[in-house]
């Protein structure tokens, strides 16, 4: 007895344990599976990705100060981070992945990169 592909139903001809007819075919099927998940993942991915573009392009030095009001002209959504980094003195860095930044006074925020 023949069997038929997952996603289109054709006849599979090839090796007896093939679920696809091509990889047209098993790259669709996957895809309509996850697309959920992968919505919210892409969508997390994507802005950690601006938030991390932006950091950096505003940092090419690996240090320096910039306003909280030129962040958020760019994009930057501080919801948006990988992980934190307290000092043995009870400061807070927030970084998407290797670009930080550590709130100051009156709107301004210190960039900086773990090397």
């Amino acid at each position: 007895m023949p069997k038929a592909c997952l996603e289109c139903g054709d006849k599979i001809v090839g090796r007896v344990d093939k679920k696809f007819c091509s990889d047209y075919c098993r790259n669709a099927f996957h895809n309509n599976r996850n697309k959920d998940r992968k919505n919210l993942v892409r969508n997390v991915n994507n802005q950690l990705r601006k938030n991390y573009r932006i950091l950096e392009s505003l940092n090419p030095h690996e240090k320096t100060t910039v306003s909280k009001n030129k962040l958020l002209e760019r994009g930057f959504n501080f919801e948006y981070l990988t992980n934190l980094y307290t000092t043995k003195t009870g400061k807070v860095y927030y970084f998407v992945y290797d670009q930080g930044y550590l709130p100051l006074d009156n709107g301004i925020y210190a960039l900086v990169k773990r090397n």
